[in-house]
């Protein structure tokens, strides 16, 4: 089967975006509507042409988004009908069982729900608008972004240490106060009980 690398020219409406994961961290993507609501027209355009989202071709030709839900979600609340989309692989002669088995073992999909739980891949959203808010998501994505561990091309990395974090703290910790919850997942990420995290950097910070 033929993998594509180059960008397709012409642009796909959010709307019909497939997602591959159920939820993602509404924090962030709030974070991003923010961002993209400081750029002027100019380098508003400059952003899209730059942010091209990957894509799987999949059954009845759909496309399915195997990165940046969070912008894509971002960029549809903040009234963006079109992205420019790259397509990875195109699978879309496979029937739907065959479709998600091989995504799944390719680690294209998270079907993972907000509290950590495998599901079926019926119950992955079948369009961006209707993906799941995952707080731990969200702290997870933060926690990086302040040097809680490293970015790493291991797919869904931030998941993994979403549930590293979902199995010590409570939702309701992370929901009340972020800023404190924050500090206790900084706590926990340098310490060995996360050492099989990608991007661990607990041994650097002893």
């Amino acid at each position: 089967m033929v993998t594509l690398r180059e960008p397709i020219l012409h642009p796909v409406a959010i709307r019909d975006l497939r997602p591959t994961q159920i939820t993602v961290g509404m924090r962030e993507v709030a974070a991003k509507r923010e961002a993209w609501r400081d750029k002027g027209s100019k380098q508003a355009g400059k952003f899209l042409g730059r942010h091209t989202i990957p894509v799987i071709l999949g059954p009845q030709r759909e496309h399915y988004v195997i990165d940046h839900h969070h912008l894509a979600l971002a960029l549809l609340e903040e009234g963006q009908d079109e992205l420019l989309v790259t397509i990875v692989a195109d699978l879309h002669r496979l029937d739907p069982d065959c479709f998600w088995f091989v995504l799944d073992n390719r680690g294209w999909t998270h079907p993972f729900d907000e509290k950590g739980r495998r599901r079926g891949y019926e119950d992955v959203p079948r369009a961006v608008k209707d993906l799941v808010d995952d707080p731990f998501r969200s702290l997870a994505g933060e926690l990086r972004r302040r040097g809680g561990f490293a970015k790493d091309t291991t797919p869904y990395s931030e998941f993994l240490w979403a549930d590293f974090l979902r199995r010590r703290m409570k939702r309701k910790q992370v929901e009340a106060d972020f800023d404190a919850a924050l500090d206790a997942a900084l706590t926990l990420a340098k310490s060995e009980d996360a050492d099989y995290l990608p991007g661990w950097s607990g041994a650097v910070a002893r």
